[in-house]
């Protein structure tokens, strides 16, 4: 949805009605993660993707007829050997679609939450899938306040509490209710979807080889920040416009810079001077993934020096050094490339063996994308 919301925003403005399709729940080996989005707009413009490519031309006519009726669809979509070609999903899974009419006049917050989102200030959308509730109606949650409405008094409050929960976490997911929002009943289902601010990714070192991780962490969605204590190195023209450069001792900015369990931190000064202040600040953070650069030696080196300052084995076994998986890589993208798949692989708890070397599904219930 993020990668839309300009052309959304524009059309919107323009006073467009637009068809958008979300994917609200998959099954099995399905291409896109709930919360994929199409959209399909004036002159038939098409942004954004839910598959792929296996039924985006069924979702396709879907947006213009919700468009011409006015009213939201919800469709289901899987494999079958009649029509997998034509409007099926080739690789075997299955995708629930809402897709429904989107205008100033049936969605009339919709540019206050494009606005949170471009901001990246966090914001939960609930919307209805089906019940007594009217389908396609929607509900934006900040952390303090909410615009909309599902229908009902009740059910807005008891979805506004579970929205603030998920957005908390990050998640994206349905949820079942009463009419009035009574928690033991499912007779409404609601599809709550979190935009959160992108996680961040730091990168200490101004090297070659951080601008390649630089490179290739703004292409994985993180918000990438590089420092190092060198200005003759950190300066902003050495990397993409989008990347913030920071002058300062590392372990000084990551001791005043603000981690969660989303946060990847990248260590590729490969001196000890920096690293080991780094890494003692850096592996009592809540960091998703800590990456240290260096050779065993050096590795056997910072474990010895962690040690003396009082880091503890629970600590150290959170390191993954020497950063990145074992590819043959020698270029700085090639080692970018190695740090990229070894967060992703922890991320999905991958094993980062080649897949014709494994059996069984691909990407297994709950784990990530198909």
């Amino acid at each position: 949805m993020r990668e839309i919301l300009p052309a959304l925003s524009r059309w919107y403005e323009a006073g467009t009605v637009f068809g958008l399709a979300t994917v609200v729940s998959v099954s099995r080996s399905a291409p896109r993660d709930p919360g994929a989005a199409m959209a399909v707009g004036p002159d038939d413009e098409v942004v954004g993707s839910v598959s792929g490519g296996c039924v985006e031309g069924a979702v396709f006519e879907l947006a213009r007829e919700v468009v011409e009726s006015g009213e939201a669809r919800l469709e289901t979509f899987g494999y079958s050997d009649e029509d997998a070609f034509a409007v099926g999903l080739t690789c075997g899974g299955e995708i629930t679609l809402l897709v429904r009419p989107v205008s100033r006049a049936s969605d009339p917050g919709f540019a206050e939450v494009a606005a949170a989102v471009a901001g990246q200030r966090p914001v939960a959308v609930a919307t209805v899938l089906g019940g007594p509730a009217p389908r396609g109606a929607t509900l934006a949650v900040w952390p303090d306040r909410v615009s909309g409405t599902l229908g009902s008094s009740g059910l807005d409050a008891a979805v506004s509490a579970d929205a603030r929960g998920e957005l908390a976490q990050g998640a994206t997911g349905q949820r079942h209710y009463g009419p009035h929002g009574e928690r033991r009943e499912d007779d409404v289902t609601v599809f709550l979807q979190s935009f959160t601010p992108p996680p961040r990714m730091l990168v200490f070192g101004a090297i070659d080889f951080a601008a390649a991780v630089a490179r290739i962490g703004g292409f994985l969605g993180y918000r990438v920040t590089v420092c190092d204590a060198r200005p003759v190195f950190a300066t902003p023209k050495r990397f993409p416009g989008e990347v913030e450069v920071v002058v300062d001792w590392p372990h000084r900015y990551l001791r005043g810079t603000v981690t969660d369990e989303r946060t990847v931190i990248c260590v590729l000064t490969h001196d000890p001077k920096f690293d080991v202040p780094l890494l003692e600040v850096a592996l009592r953070t809540p960091a998703a993934y800590i990456g240290a650069m260096g050779s065993r030696r050096t590795h056997d080196d910072r474990l010895k020096q962690l040690r003396e300052t009082g880091v503890g084995d629970a600590e150290l076994a959170r390191l993954r050094s020497p950063i990145g998986l074992d590819l043959g890589a020698r270029t700085p993208e090639e080692v970018a490339v190695s740090i990229a798949a070894e967060i992703v692989a922890l991320r999905w708890g991958g094993s980062g063996a080649a897949l014709t070397d494994t059996a069984g599904a691909i990407h297994p219930p709950g784990t990530g994308p198909g």
